[in-house]
């Protein structure tokens, strides 16, 4: 026998019919499993993106936090101008003085408090403290200054200078700002035109 073809049976054979299995009836009650079976998949898989999610949440990079602000003192400046004129009739004890105050930051600082050292001299000051400096701009501020006694302040002032108490969000300080020569040599003249009448 030659040529190609099909394989056919020899005799006494027969060809054998493969069945496949049979599929399982479903119940009734398969149909509401089935669908309770889709929505416990359909919420656990929300779950499973909601918790995935949530810990891409947490877990996600933080953002740096904004450095805080300088201290106040580090951003203030406090300059003498010069001594405020008097009339003749003026108290001797009584004099003024203007400086200003000057700022440079993002955030402005309160000027709370200004003194000075020696216990025979107060001061006070306009604006009256508390006030407020803002960012940049130099603010004008009189300072006026009283002889209470002169056996406790000096004639000649080396380097005196004013203690001014700031605020910002950071801190309060109390900072010690000297004034210069010129500060200097006005203030030692006007002691010495309070105190030239031997005033107690």
């Amino acid at each position: 026998m030659s040529g190609v073809g099909p394989v056919e049976p020899g005799e006494g054979t027969h060809a054998r019919t493969v069945l496949s299995a049979p599929r399982p009836q479903r119940g009734l009650m398969a149909q509401p499993f089935e669908r309770h079976r889709r929505a416990a998949l359909g919420a656990l898989l929300t779950t499973a993106a909601l918790a995935g999610s949530g810990y891409l949440y947490v877990t996600r990079p933080r953002p740096e936090p904004p450095p805080p602000p300088p201290y106040p003192s580090q951003v203030t400046t406090v300059a003498y101008l010069a001594p405020r004129a008097t009339g003749a009739a003026a108290d001797p004890r009584i004099f003024s003085f203007d400086v200003t105050v000057t700022v440079e930051s993002d955030h402005p600082v309160t000027v709370t408090r200004i003194a000075q050292p020696y216990a025979g001299l107060s001061v006070s000051s306009s604006p009256r403290t508390p006030f407020r400096t803002k960012t940049g701009s130099p603010r004008k501020i009189t300072i006026t200054a009283r002889v209470t006694e002169c056996g406790k302040v000096p004639w000649n002032v080396g380097l005196p200078f004013l203690d001014v108490t700031l605020r910002n969000p950071r801190a309060i300080q109390t900072h010690s700002f000297i004034l210069g020569p010129r500060y200097a040599q006005d203030l030692s003249h006007a002691l010495q035109v309070a105190c030239s009448n031997n005033f107690r």
